[in-house]
């Protein structure tokens, strides 16, 4: 396999999109405080498909209108919006978003274990199956610590947890827009904008926004980063990292966005992070360091194994 070179524009977009999507835990942590998790969720996709709908119409991208470009979308939408984000905000309300963050990192992990039995060209290799048992570990040092804590915490662990594993079921639906040839920028403004139908009337029946307080202006602006900032710039960044420097560089962020979501929450939140979450971070790190497989292939090279 080839791995594309980056350069300092491509370094810098992975930057920036580690601190968006790192600002996304900082955003969500801030507006539990005062609103509800669908409202949450609701008020993110809906300003996402607002500005990604504004940047597929000065681009000149279309979006579909065939039902089975919809019905897919429907699906991704709530498995890599609805699902995954209401859990994490969940979690969120009872665990530090740093240590939220740490747990969503595992990400490639469960998508790694659900390829092996969804597909029949992504089967585990060596090099993938010690990242996901290191992945493993370091989930097993995060949840066996804080085990100890309230049932609350445990639960929220599990919660953010279950995001992860609603991404990786996300990761093998998007498989399926590959023979539909639908521009990336299309297929982020078509699920945000079902995720958008999903939810309506899921807040209308559950969170009544009608009774609800108005937010605090530091919430409103953690709103508009969330929505804005946090997924529908984040996501043109991701698209265009792909496009340039290829797939398997532009997943090098799910290292980064730990380490910016922690440096926020201890800069802005408060929080602090105990010795097992920092371990549990570093195995966690170490898994998705193996199943990327630079660092083996350059060991190998060097040692003459291949």
């Amino acid at each position: 396999m080839t791995i594309k070179p980056m350069g300092l524009m491509q370094w810098l977009i992975l930057m920036l999109l580690s601190l968006l999507w790192g600002g996304s835990f900082f955003f969500m942590k801030f507006a539990v405080l005062e609103l509800p998790v669908l409202s949450i969720v609701l008020i993110r996709v809906s300003l996402a498909a607002l500005f990604l709908g504004a940047y597929l119409f000065f681009s000149g991208v279309k979006l579909p209108l065939k039902w089975q470009c919809w019905r897919l979308f429907f699906f991704l939408g709530l498995f890599n919006n609805v699902v995954p984000f209401s859990l994490l905000i969940f979690g969120m309300s009872e665990i530090a978003s740093g240590l939220a963050a740490i747990l969503n990192a595992t990400t490639p992990v469960f998508t790694i274990l659900v390829a092996h039995f969804y597909t029949s060209d992504e089967k585990i290799t060596t090099h993938k199956m010690i990242g996901v048992l290191l992945g493993l570990a370091g989930v097993t040092v995060l949840v066996v610590g804080d085990s100890l804590n309230t049932d609350q915490s445990l639960l929220a662990i599990f919660a953010c947890l279950g995001a992860a594993l609603s991404y990786a079921i996300a990761a093998m639906i998007g498989r399926q827009f590959a023979a539909l040839k639908m521009a990336p920028s299309a297929i982020a403004m078509g699920q945000v904008s079902a995720s958008s139908a999903l939810l309506i009337p899921l807040v209308l029946l559950f969170d009544k926004p009608w009774q609800l307080t108005m937010p605090s202006i530091g919430t409103v602006y953690a709103l508009l980063a969330l929505g804005i900032l946090s997924t529908a710039l984040a996501y043109v960044l991701f698209f265009k990292l792909i496009a340039s420097a290829g797939a398997t560089n532009a997943v090098l962020v799910t290292l980064l966005v730990p380490v910016s979501a922690i440096a926020l929450g201890i800069l802005f939140l408060n929080e602090a992070l105990k010795t097992q979450h920092l371990l549990g971070m570093a195995l966690i790190a170490l898994g998705l360091l193996a199943i990327d497989g630079r660092l083996l292939q350059r060991f190998s090279v060097r040692r003459g194994l291949i």
